[in-house]
């Protein structure tokens, strides 16, 4: 037994669930499908008597609501594992209800509200629904809860509840004085074997517990009662004969009307979260189950709509989809729409030939359960997560209001704590002023709008003439207003002989003027993509002015967005100098970012970039030193501890060594492209065994090469006398790898020399010092 899990409300639009239109009807049902509906209908039998006992409804209609959620909200419904039936979040609504009005009246409510959801499903604003805050709805199911712990904790010491909470409340210390010792005992049995059962250890308690506790804990009290004879209230199951349908509803017409709309916002809230919830349990799954897809929102308000006008019409409690039988059936591998309609036809069945059984079940035990199902409503999980998003005054307020004037006027006030919430924060922006080291400093925290602009003034004109200003800004949203204030002090200060630097998190900040041309395709991580369409009033500019404008650009970002924040760790590696652990030599292709694809920092990686990731061996006659004093530098001076060699897919160097002609020295390009023909001669001597990546061979001739040139290289660097002599004392490694940009995958040479292997998080992190290969 446990709460409803609520997850926070989203949801995109999915393709209608269901098997193929020409297998829907198809029959036998799985063998999966029938355990799950036995499983789901053994906690349903239960519940359902409980859950009408504390709306103070007739027994049956607990049975009715059962068995019409199961089989109609079932078949027509958008999420085909979530089982619907009387829910305990239905529970203070309905026994609102039938105090004011009735039972046919409340049953008439409950045909309207099914009317509303059809109306609302058809409308497709299931969405919508959605959009209610999750401090809201947990609130409002905590004070659900709280009121249902109280009401029935009064039939539990063998008393009767009230119709408020105030009044059970006031009433309890009268109840505890006048306790019935044959109720208690069977409250107290029924809660034991219900928290005892889940926890059974050892082999044989795994299999007890496929049995549902509450069946167990209600089971066992009541042969316990009668084994001992106790004198106790038990269910009282009349003649189906004598059972009430609905009736026209009697009332005020405003009255019935805001009975309708809060059951339709009740059932409608909670069938649709559940359906989410159960989404995620599916995902969660392994196996067939997976395949049942995800929920149709729309389609399911549907179904629900519809078993509601039959539960009402045929005298039963409002429907909604209920978490525990869900979880139920999810857990039991229940793979169809068919679990859910078969455990309606077993209701149907324990109602019709069980009467005789369900009689001798004693009222206590129910409340029990039930008052078990109202405490764990309220959800320790939802209170810490209200808790670390500060929504702890909408979550209580809701609460509140929902158990001490009602679920619709908690919800509105829960609503509206939550708009003030909202509004308090966006107006609460701390703006301080400070000078340091000659710097004045002005610190935004918040959201920077025209509420603030007051403030943000009066801090802007503390800065003198001619000094230099920093403000940082710690937001994620600045209107207008607060835009052209800010704007403006800037040009004036600089006008004025100071300097104004912009720095913080500007770079998220979203502002609420114009938004930028539709032609411009500008991504936040490559600010420099398509540049040309970020600067239209230079569209007619030469190339090299674009070129200087973009680079300017770069500047400019980084000194207004990136500076400020990381000064710091420039600042201490000037102070302390260089100390990087690894040469990283790799190719000049733009596409390849050594700090991206290795997380790493400045001062991390001494880098050497050229045309092909060429290491010349050593020696005059080759015509090149760049390369071996970079290498010698590194390994004697820096002392770093890994060289590393990095290939790339596409590159153009090894296509120019496999279509060009032979490498001359006609221009500098073509004399330095020599050094990749070890490489070349390699691929094609049978004598070495080809690189390949992990599970697969080389794509064609151009990603054999380029994997081939790492291997060559690292043969080309342990020819340099530096590196001979650091590999010999053991304080050098080398490395081999390879980046393929289609894939985004970075690929590491194996310890054979023959497989570039897959590197992954987790083996990266725990990768123990490798030998060099």
């Amino acid at each position: 037994m446990s709460a409803p899990a609520l997850p926070h409300p989203h949801q995109h639009p999915h393709p209608p669930h269901g098997p193929p239109p020409g297998r829907r009807n198809r029959l036998p049902v799985a063998g999966a499908d029938l355990s799950a509906s036995v499983a789901v209908f053994l906690i349903a039998l239960p519940l359902s008597l409980g859950i009408a006992l504390a709306t103070g409804a007739p027994l049956q209609a607990g049975l009715v609501a059962a068995a019409v959620g199961g089989i109609v909200a079932g078949r027509l419904g958008g999420c085909p594992l979530q089982v619907s039936g009387p829910a305990a979040g239905l529970t203070v609504v309905t026994a609102d209800l039938i105090h004011r009005y009735g039972w046919r009246t409340t049953c008439g409510i409950t045909v309207l509200a099914g009317l509303a959801q059809l109306g609302l499903g058809r409308l497709r604003v299931a969405r919508g629904a959605l959009a209610v805050s999750p401090a809201v709805v947990h609130g409002m199911l905590a004070g659900i809860g709280i009121t249902i712990a109280v009401a029935q904790l009064h039939i539990v010491l063998g008393g009767s509840p009230d119709s408020s909470v105030l009044a059970n409340l006031r009433a309890l210390p009268a109840q505890l004085a006048d306790l019935h010792p044959a109720a208690v005992s069977m409250s107290a049995l029924t809660l034991v074997l219900l928290l005892s059962w889940p926890r059974l250890p050892g082999r044989a308690g795994r299999l007890l517990r496929r049995v549902p506790a509450a069946l167990v804990a209600v089971a066992g009290a009541t042969a316990t009662a009668a084994l001992t004879g106790l004198a106790l209230p038990r269910v009282d199951l009349p003649s189906w004969h004598s059972h009430a349908l609905a009736g026209l509803p009697e009332g005020p017409t405003l009255g019935l009307a805001a009975a309708a709309l809060t059951t339709t916002l009740v059932c409608s809230v909670q069938s649709l979260l559940g359906a989410v919830a159960v989404d995620k349990l599916v995902a969660a799954r392994p196996g067939p189950v997976a395949r049942v897809g995800r929920a149709d929102l729309d389609r399911e308000l549907l179904g629900q709509g519809a078993a509601n006008i039959v539960s009402g019409a045929l005298g039963g409690l409002p429907v909604a989809g209920v978490a525990v039988r869900s979880t139920a059936n999810v857990n039991s591998g229940a793979l169809s729409r068919n679990s859910t309609m078969l455990h309606g036809v077993l209701v149907v069945v324990a109602a019709l030939l069980m009467v005789p059984i369900l009689r001798e079940i004693p009222l206590a035990s129910l409340a029990a359960l039930v008052m078990a199902v109202g405490i764990q409503m309220v959800s320790l999980h939802h209170i810490r997560t209200v808790t670390r998003h500060r929504e702890v005054p909408v979550y209580a307020a809701t609460a509140l209001g929902v158990a001490l004037l009602g679920v619709l006027q908690g919800v509105l006030l829960g609503v509206a704590v939550a708009v003030a919430l909202a509004l308090h924060r966006l107006a609460r922006t701390r703006i301080t002023h400070e000078e340091k080291g000659g710097v004045h400093h002005v610190r935004v925290r918040g959201q920077l709008t025209f509420l603030a602009v007051p403030r943000l003034s009066r801090a802007l004109h503390l800065v003198p003439q001619g000094a230099h200003a920093v403000v940082e800004l710690d937001g994620s949203f600045m209107d207008h207003a607060a835009y052209e204030s800010l704007q403006d002090w800037r040009g004036a200060h600089i006008a004025r002989g100071g300097t104004a630097e912009l720095s913080g998190r500007r770079g998220g900040i979203r502002t609420a003027g114009p938004p930028p041309p539709a032609r411009c395709r500008c991504r936040p991580w490559t600010p420099w993509r398509d540049h040309r369409s970020c600067f239209p009033e230079t569209a007619a500019a030469p190339a090299d002015r674009k070129a200087g404008r973009e680079l300017a650009h770069g500047i400019g970002s980084f000194h207004g967005s990136t500076a400020s924040p990381v000064r710091a760790e420039p600042t201490r590696l000037a102070r302390e100098g260089q100390r990087p652990t690894q040469l990283f030599l790799t190719c000049a292709d733009s596409r390849l970012s050594p700090s991206l694809i290795t997380s790493s920092a400045p001062g991390d990686l001494f880098v050497v970039r050229n045309v092909g990731n060429l290491v010349p061996p050593p020696g005059e006659e080759h015509g090149d030193d760049s390369v071996a004093a970079a290498v010698e530098y590194a390994v004697d001076v820096l002392k770093v501890r890994s060289v590393t060699v990095c290939g790339h897919s596409g590159c153009g160097a090894v296509q120019a060594l496999l279509t060009a002609e032979p490498p001359g020295a006609a221009t500098p390009l073509r004399r330095w492209l020599r050094h990749g023909l070890p490489s070349l001669e390699r691929m094609a001597d049978d004598r070495h065994t080809r690189p390949r990546p992990a599970g697969r061979g080389p794509a064609d001739a151009v990603e054999e090469l380029c994997l081939t040139n790492v291997v060559q290289q690292l043969e080309h660097l342990r020819a340099h006398v530096p590196v001979a002599r650091a590999l010999a004392a053991g304080a050098l490694e080398l490395r081999g790898m390879y980046f393929h940009a289609g894939e985004a995958k970075t690929y590491l040479l194996g310890r054979t020399g023959k497989v570039f292997e897959d590197v992954r998080e987790e083996e990266g992190a725990a990768e123990e010092p490798r030998r060099p290969v």
